[in-house]
């Protein structure tokens, strides 16, 4: 059986297979679409496919389903970037807060990953939660949660308190002012000796801006000056954007300094502890970054792979020799510390 589907940007269609499962093929009218994302298999019912349709639409369709699905995608991330600090025991029978969590991809991965864990996902768009109950009809999860946020600085209300928080490549959404006082209630969520996994998110004072423009240089310019800039070469962006719908987007990441300072200021009785990666066989974020996210991004992009590789080890080299890690994303895990420990 065959369903076309069709949208301004895409024509789509859904070919029913023998093995029980779907393929999805979209055909762009004229805006690019990586190649993975053209074609894709599928587990999702015909139904649970036209609702990511509605929700995502035509060019968001294959990368919304092969985040949650495909093992190379954001499943590498969430994996390494929780394991390599605590092993899966240490989750068990815990409670996570998988914020931003949009329409559900992190949430799924992290409930197969930890299954005796309750995972609560939190997301600012309604749409966004809606696909994310739809997802949850279809597996039928238990301890598995989702709730709308009332606005942009606001948590929903009697959530509880949890043992570990996630934002998986959330932080740069947040617009500058948005930042301290959604830390703070975040923060305020987070049980004392608690882990709060930050990752996936720009690192803001990288020479290549690869997240919103693709763009070299844009971190060290000025914010009228990195506009300009970004408006007239930058084909990932319109030449009417304004800056805040930029910031919105994510173009100016973050900073390890910038989010523990923030959070030291928010709350004076405890201390952010940065951890390090012990587990799995990991020596520092370098390696962490390495085996996660650079893997789902070469995944998609196979041509940067070589490059990844060669950023590994000038970030090595220059970890063992000032301390710094300098990746193109921000990876951590903050351990919530008294301050009188």
């Amino acid at each position: 059986m065959e369903t076309i589907l069709e949208h301004p940007d895409a024509e789509v269609k859904i070919i029913d297979l023998d093995n029980g499962k779907r393929r999805i093929i979209v055909n762009p009218h004229k805006k690019w679409l990586a190649e993975k994302d053209r074609d894709y298999e599928t587990n999702y019912p015909l139904d649970l496919i036209k609702k990511v349709f509605e929700v995502k639409g035509a060019m968001g369709l294959n990368d919304t389903i092969r985040r949650e699905e495909d093992p190379l995608s954001t499943k590498s991330c969430v994996e390494y970037d929780l394991l390599a600090y605590a092993p899966p025991e240490d989750f068990n029978n815990k409670r996570i807060l998988d914020f931003g969590c949009g329409a559900g991809a992190s949430t799924f991965i992290l409930k197969r990953l930890l299954p005796e864990t309750e995972v609560v996902g939190i997301d600012l768009q309604k749409k966004n939660i809606d696909l994310a109950n739809a997802r949850l009809d279809f597996y039928n999860y238990e301890k598995v949660s989702f709730y709308c946020s009332p606005d942009e600085k606001t948590l929903p209300e009697n959530i509880g308190k949890f043992d570990f928080i996630v934002l998986s490549a959330v932080y740069e959404h947040l617009l500058p002012d948005e930042r301290v006082p959604v830390l703070q209630q975040i923060w305020s969520l987070l049980n004392p000796s608690g882990i709060f996994f930050l990752n996936q998110t720009p690192y803001r004072y990288f020479p290549f801006e690869g997240h919103t423009t693709h763009l070299f240089f844009l971190n060290y310019l000025p914010d009228k000056i990195a506009h300009a800039y970004a408006c007239k070469f930058s084909k990932k962006v319109g030449k009417n954007q304004n800056w805040n719908g930029l910031l919105r987007l994510g173009i100016r990441g973050g900073s390890p300094r910038e989010i523990t300072g923030n959070l030291k200021r928010i709350a004076p009785a405890f201390k952010p502890v940065i951890l390090k990666p012990t587990q799995l066989g990991f020596h520092d974020r370098i390696d962490v970054w390495y085996s996660g996210y650079a893997v789902s991004i070469a995944y998609k992009y196979p041509k940067v792979k070589n490059i990844q590789r060669v950023l590994k080890y000038i970030a090595k080299f220059i970890y063992y020799v000032s301390g710094i890690v300098f990746l193109p994303t921000v990876s951590l895990a903050i351990k919530k510390v008294p301050k009188d420990q």
